[in-house]
């Protein structure tokens, strides 16, 4: 297994260069980490080979990262659980049945966590600006961030209905969510969730 983890404008070269398998080895089967680069990319820089890509995203680094794993028809079972294991080793790994739909988990959770960073920004600069120091704005922004993002995931509801539950009727929160909502909230997100990898195939 051979992992190809470089810039996507750089994956030509490493491919150009693969290494020739061991005598008597199992032939080299390869793993892609970059955007926009497709598995027929791959196949012409390679010629026919199993292929399994992967989009993992940054929380990787804690081990709390998802990453989103498609494979060819050429990749067999035993290295479809080899692609599980390494990826699962640094969170957790969903299979797709589709290509194309890498180009979705590379807007989700590829960018995405830079989405919830630039919202723990603009929280932390709204608590400066109604008179919070600056160290425990950020500090509110984080572990607020940090607690909602737990209970969606422990939770045994949908992120709708633990929002419905924190939204109590007439109050500061619903008319937050209201301030957001007629911004455009959800229509900037569907945008920028919009924005595909470029193909550098």
């Amino acid at each position: 297994m051979i992992v190809l983890a470089v810039k996507p404008q750089a994956m030509k070269g490493p491919c150009a260069e693969k290494p020739a398998p061991k005598p008597a080895a199992a032939p080299n089967w390869w793993c892609p980490i970059a955007a926009g680069i497709t598995c027929a990319s791959m196949n012409n820089w390679l010629g026919a080979q199993p292929i399994v890509r992967c989009m993992p995203n940054t929380p990787a680094l804690l081990r709390q990262g998802v990453s989103g794993l498609y494979a060819t028809h050429e990749v067999t079972a035993e290295q479809r659980d080899q692609a599980q294991e390494l990826l699962s080793a640094v969170g957790i790994a969903l299979w797709l049945e589709q290509e194309q739909q890498l180009d979705a988990v590379t807007a989700v959770s590829g960018s995405g966590p830079a989405y919830f960073f630039l919202l723990i920004e603009a929280m932390t600069a709204a608590g400066v600006k109604l008179g919070l120091p600056q160290q425990v704005a950020e500090q509110l922004a984080e572990q607020t961030a940090l607690g909602a993002a737990k209970m969606a995931v422990s939770s045994e509801v949908d992120a709708a209905e633990l929002r419905r539950r924190v939204t109590s009727p007439g109050g500061t929160t619903q008319a937050a969510i209201e301030s957001f909502q007629a911004g455009g909230f959800e229509a900037l997100v569907e945008k920028s969730t919009g924005c595909r990898s470029t193909s550098f195939g």
